[in-house]
């Protein structure tokens, strides 16, 4: 009789923003404790996204959380840092959780069209967000994970207004940035940000 496989759902938040890590989450639902109302993070209301996050930790047979830097970002670029990021957040999601035999292989599903280089298999989904309840689970944990350091960042750079955009281009963020210059945790590489320091 072949094993059945358990699904580790993988997905990102922040390619989008001018500032700020890129977050990924992996995350293994524990099929005994089903999650009610998972759907693609960016469906949902910011107060449903926290309640879900904190059901995943609690219900889930595993899950990780892991980020690329602004830096790594500049460097590698936003979808190689974004894949980098998945690969941390599988490695992560693996050591902490030693499968055993009996309850079947980990395969990793992750949103999108591109797999991060890890040992386990793996396999893309397009829009897999609303597809598949695991990557639901991670894209709700990578968002609530993100959004959770964008308010770490506004109090640390309160000129820019991160707790209300995130970070993203906003027309508000853009003429903050503007008027305050290149803050320390803006990703250098991106078209709005780059102008700016050309300009300067």
């Amino acid at each position: 009789m072949s094993r059945p496989w358990l699904i580790c759902g993988v997905d990102e938040a922040g390619r989008g923003p001018l500032a700020g890590a890129v977050y990924a989450a992996a995350v293994i639902l524990n099929p005994d404790r089903p999650i009610q109302g998972l759907a693609d993070s960016k469906k949902l209301s910011e107060k449903k996204r926290d309640a879900l996050a904190i059901e995943i930790k609690q219900h889930a047979l595993a899950w990780a959380i892991a980020s690329s830097s602004v830096e790594e970002i500049d460097h590698i670029n936003i979808l190689q840092a974004s894949l980098l990021a998945m690969k941390r957040a599988i490695e992560a999601m693996q050591a902490q959780f030693d499968i055993a035999p009996e309850l079947g292989a980990i395969l990793v599903q992750v949103d999108g069209n591109q797999c991060p280089k890890i040992s386990l298999p793996c396999e893309a989904i397009i829009k897999g967000d609303s597809k598949v309840q695991a990557i639901s689970a991670a894209s709700i944990l990578a968002k609530t994970a993100r959004d959770a350091e964008l308010y770490v960042l506004d109090k640390q750079y309160p000129l820019y207004g991160f707790a209300q955009h995130k970070g993203y281009p906003t027309a508000a963020h853009v003429a903050l940035l503007q008027q305050h210059g290149v803050s320390a945790i803006h990703r250098r590489s991106y078209a709005p940000v780059k102008r700016l320091l050309l300009s300067q």
